[in-house]
């Protein structure tokens, strides 16, 4: 039995596309339903920054997370492929109205990737304060809280519509497929499986 976690959204939606022609069956997971047993398979959908978790501690073999989940976890997984959907941008922003001053000492820097943020201005040699916040963080600089965000970006609407833009991408993001070491070793040659299945499927699209 091979687990999989899958972040719930429109990434498990597409992952599941691809396990359906791996599977050779369709895969609906039941109203509300959390589990999906199928064939020799078991997918779980839980929250995008719990998959490293569920991986890491053994709840599942394999999961489908996004680099900056990772990155921000500081994972310890088996990084098996870099899937190529799910693309967006971490990116700093801050009012539109305002040249951001990355001189200017302990900068104020609003986010929920403290651990992407810190990395980014440590290399850099910036000393930046960091406020964590878990949502709405375009309203941060709006207030006179912060000097600028950190977050995900994907079209950018958000961001214009809160009359902010963008100063710097610290890294493009995709969905990856990752193991756990322990499984990887134990149960290798079918996981590898999956992935030449997922590469091949990547190649054709």
């Amino acid at each position: 039995m091979i687990k999989i976690a899958l972040p719930k959204g429109r990434i498990a939606q597409e992952a599941l596309k691809i396990f359906e022609g791996y599977l050779q069956s369709p895969l609906d997971f039941e109203d509300r339903k959390l589990i999906l047993k199928k064939q020799n398979f078991e997918f779980m959908l839980v929250r995008s920054q719990d998959v490293p978790v569920y991986v890491e501690r053994g709840a599942a073999d394999i999961g489908i997370v996004g680099l900056d989940v990772l990155e921000e976890k500081q994972s310890h997984l088996v990084r098996l492929l870099d899937l190529e959907f799910g693309k967006c941008r971490v990116a700093i922003g801050s009012p539109k109205d305002v040249v951001l001053d990355f001189s200017k000492p302990n900068l104020k820097i609003a986010t929920k990737m403290e651990n992407i943020t810190k990395a980014y201005f440590s290399k850099k040699a910036i000393s930046v304060d960091i406020i964590k916040l878990y949502g709405s963080i375009e309203l941060a600089p709006l207030v006179g809280m912060a000097d600028a965000i950190v977050d995900l970006v994907e079209t950018g609407n958000t961001l214009e519509q809160n009359n902010l833009k963008i100063d710097a991408v610290i890294m493009e993001v995709s969905a990856y497929l990752v193991a756990n070491p322990n499984s990887f070793y134990i149960q290798k040659r079918e996981i590898l499986e999956i992935q030449k299945y997922f590469k091949n499927y990547i190649k054709k699209d």
